[in-house]
């Protein structure tokens, strides 16, 4: 490695080197938030080696070659590809997108005349392929590995890693401690094989380059070396673990933890300022408190400040029944506090008691979504205010006449007087009621409060229940933490929308296919049907009966379904299922203790008494 430039003011970091009696030259390395990284080249060469090693290996993948020695040359190239990630990540993030998709068709809808259908070429394609029991067909693995052949030099070509700040590599190391937390270690990236454990130890080696490229700009010598024992620590217990047994809790809890602390000190450290205009606050330093999340990226743009005032004023709109065309029913209606803002319905019911098509979701953690309704016909709270207004069957009214009913109250008057500089129109209203959904979000459930380090009471059934939910039971591979729903880290840009081939009954003996056509409509693409959001499982224990039309009774049931491999597990044809249709194999104890750990995530203002 060669650093050309070399600063000398009284406020940089001076290292001296002193041997053999004699003073050496002094070398100074500046860090800061706007100029361009000395640091660029090395990490630009450390990018490359990783891209070269993993399309090296990738290239010697032949369908004439025997399938134990593509086995091996995968995964030799699956381990660079891990070294290269915290990288691909941050600086080519679509490609990452790309090269690590699931093995599940992705239909990208514009309009009802660009409708793409994209068949994944992923690393994760390539695994299932070569290690699936039943063999597979020559031209899928010839399909997979010569994308990815010509994919990984594109990359390499390509690559914007020219004028990267060292706040942007600060960020992506975030970015990777972020991910292996709530994606890596989940078996999401290896369905087959459960080969998360190492290929964690390989991401944190590459972020433990990234730091020793970045020795000379510590001013404290003695924060980097808590990195290096951090770090050090943190792959002897990936060494150590099993992917059944591995203690996803401590690891988070103590390693992930830890590192968020010495990312905003070496911020401080370093003089950098992080990005506060992204999805993640970047000066959190707890996976599971209620800052983790930048609320405001959440949010519609250039929407007014959420307050405890407008937050008030909200909760008012939501209880307001005058706002529906019968006024008799209002967002609570449907949203009981008491049961974590359900109805406790199969499916809910709108005007004069009729039912609706499903079940009422809880409202809690709802912010930290992409997309609204089920179906993900809504693109933000607002809108999704908007369609709950028009429907025929929920308010049956228009915006314009809540707006009118508003303005013809005192009390609303005044309130929007203060709070919105006397604007009084349905975009503040349908804002002020989304601020009090948002506020739904406390993270001060007994699990959380565990996690923050301000109780340590959960037990060890409720510890062992998230670790399987993190790894044997592969909750997480679907429900991310820390919001624990579908949307996905480690940039929690997109949410995810899933088909289990839920049945429209209960029996599990003689199941039935639920009709319901999910994102089938309105587009009618057949590979979208019964696909529906995945929700949050926070405050689970209230929000019964569960799934999207209510078939499930008890969370019993629920562990049930997932164990025996969804729809296709019980035998019905889903040829889109999501789910694996393997069994989980979950013994009575686990699932027991899956239970136990979700009901762990109620907030405290819903803790049930024992």
């Amino acid at each position: 490695m060669k650093y050309h430039l070399y600063i000398f003011q009284t406020f940089t970091l001076i290292l001296c080197f002193v041997a053999c009696k004699k003073e050496d030259k002094l070398l100074v390395f500046a860090t800061s938030s706007d100029k361009i990284s000395m640091f660029n080249d090395a990490i630009r060469d450390h990018y490359f080696k990783t891209l070269d090693s993993a399309a090296y290996y990738i290239q010697k993948i032949d369908t004439l070659k025997s399938l134990k020695e593509n086995r091996a040359n995968f995964l030799k190239s699956r381990e660079w590809y891990k070294r290269l990630e915290p990288m691909l990540i941050a600086y080519d993030n679509e490609n990452y997108l790309s090269m690590n998709a699931p093995n599940l068709l992705k239909v990208e809808i514009d309009d009802y005349q660009d409708i793409k259908k994209i068949k994944p070429k992923s690393y994760q394609v390539l695994e299932e392929l070569l290690y699936a029991d039943e063999g597979f067909d020559n031209k899928d693995l010839e399909y997979v590995i010569q994308y990815l052949k010509v994919r990984i030099p594109y990359i390499r070509k390509n690559h914007i890693l020219i004028r990267q700040r060292d706040r942007h590599h600060l960020k992506m190391l975030r970015d990777a401690i972020v991910n292996v937390a709530t994606k890596g270690i989940t078996g999401f990236d290896s369905p087959m094989l459960a080969n998360s454990l190492n290929e964690a130890i390989y991401n944190y080696e590459t972020i433990q380059e990234i730091l020793s490229i970045y020795e000379p700009a510590f001013k404290s010598k003695e924060l980097y070396n808590s990195w290096v024992k951090e770090i050090n620590s943190t792959i002897s217990a990936l060494k150590l673990g099993n992917f059944d047994t591995f203690d996803r809790y401590s690891f988070i809890k103590n390693h992930t933890n830890r590192q968020l602390e010495l990312i905003n000190d070496t911020a401080d450290d370093w003089n950098i300022v992080l990005n506060a205009s992204r999805p993640l606050n970047p000066r959190s330093t707890n996976l599971f408190s209620k800052n983790f999340f930048n609320m405001a990226l959440f949010s519609t743009p250039r929407a007014p400040e959420i307050t405890e005032e407008r937050i008030a004023l909200g909760k008012m709109l939501f209880n307001d029944e005058s706002l529906s065309s019968t006024e008799n029913i209002s967002c609570a209606s449907c949203h009981h506090k008491e049961k974590a803002f359900t109805d406790g319905l199969k499916k809910a019911r709108g005007i004069n008691n009729k039912e609706l098509l499903r079940n009422t979701p809880t409202l809690t953690y709802s912010v930290y979504q992409r997309t609204f309704f089920y179906d993900g016909r809504a693109a933000s709270l607002e809108d999704q205010i908007v369609k709950v207004v028009n429907d025929d069957n929920e308010f049956h009214l228009d915006l314009n006449t809540i707006e009118q009913r508003i303005k013809a109250n005192p009390t609303y008057v005044k309130k929007f007087d203060s709070l919105y500089g006397g604007s009084i129109s349905n975009r503040n209203a349908r804002h002020a009621i989304a601020t009090y959904i948002r506020s739904l979000s406390p993270f001060d459930s007994k699990f959380d409060k565990n996690m923050q380090g301000i109780e340590n009471t959960l037990t060890t059934e409720e510890i062992l229940g998230f670790n399987l939910f993190m790894g044997k039971a592969a909750c997480a591979t679907c429900h991310f933490p820390p919001a624990f729903n579908g949307t996905v880290p480690p940039k929690y840009m997109e949410t995810e929308f899933e088909n289990l081939g839920v049945p429209e009954n209960a029996s599990f003996e003689h199941p039935v296919l639920d009709k319901d056509p999910g994102q089938f409509y309105p587009y009618r693409v057949e590979e979208k049907r019964s696909f529906f959001k995945t929700s949050t499982v926070r405050n689970a224990e209230l929000t019964a009966p569960y799934m999207h039309n209510g078939v499930y009774n008890t969370l019993e049931e629920v562990v049930n379904f997932y164990n025996v491999g969804g729809g296709q597990g019980m035998g019905l044809d889903v040829p889109y299922q999501t789910l694996p249709p393997d069994s989980l194999n979950l013994a009575e104890n686990e699932s027991k203790a899956l239970i136990a750990f979700m009901r762990t995530l109620n907030d405290k203002q819903f803790e049930i008494s024992n």
